[in-house]
Parts: C-alpha cells; structure tokens; sequence
C-alpha cells in the first residue's frame, strides 16, 4: 500500500552550492548526506514536515543523474513515496502492467529499499518506490 509522499529528487550539478542555498532557503541544513557508491551519486536530505527534498549529485559521468542533467539540466528527477511492503507493491503494479526498472529492491540513500516505474507508463514522471529498513 502507498503510504504518502516520500521525498521529491531533485538532479543537480553541485551538491555543495546546492545546500548552502537550500539551507538559506528552508533556513536549516540538510539532516543526512550520503554517498550511494552502486548508483554514482551524493545525496543530500532536508527534512520539510512530513516530507524530504532530496537533491543528487552524480559521482561518474555515466550515472543516471550525470545522463538526466545532460539531456533534461538540472531539476526534478523523480517523486518517491514510501510504501509499507516494496515487494508486494512491485508485483500488483508489473501485474497491473507497469514497467519496473529493477527486478528486485535496491539498497537506496537513507536506509531504503527502492525500486523506480519506468517513466513511460507514469506520463513521464520517474516514480521512486521506497520502504524504510527495520
């Protein structure tokens, strides 16, 4: 079952200017910065209410988010929301005929499995499921 919205991820060019002005804007600094050395990325968190920004920083030039910001630039890459069991919401949704980019949850940034809908089926909006690890 989807849960609620997760975080918003956002592709950036440089993860260090970004959190300064971030971190002006909401007026606080990010709660957690990590690096996600199998998908070539930094990330870093802002904890907004109920929901998180996510901003990612490619590590290597044929990341996912290296690619995003080359053919898209800088901004939106992707929505998350969190569910209460990844594995059981990526059957009912490749049974209901989405495309899955991953066949089994992925180690995620900030302790979550993950799995994305590939953005064809969801009128071109990547789709982030995620479920915390207990």
């Amino acid at each position: 079952m989807f849960l609620r919205l997760e975080h918003l991820g956002i592709a950036v060019k440089d993860l260090a200017a970004v959190n300064d002005l971030y971190g002006s804007l909401f007026a606080t600094g990010p709660y957690k910065q990590e690096e996600v050395v199998s998908e070539h990325v930094k990330t870093s968190f802002f904890q907004l209410g109920e929901a998180k920004v996510e901003f990612l920083e490619a590590t290597h030039p044929d990341s996912a988010i290296a690619k995003h910001i080359e053919k898209r630039g800088e901004g939106l890459h992707h929505v998350a929301f969190e569910v209460d069991d990844i594995r059981a919401e990526m059957e009912r949704l490749k049974f209901q005929g989405f495309q899955l980019l991953n066949d089994e949850p992925k180690m995620g940034a900030d302790n979550k499995l993950v799995c994305f809908l590939h953005p064809k089926g969801t009128n071109s909006v990547l789709v982030e499921l995620c479920q915390a690890i207990r």
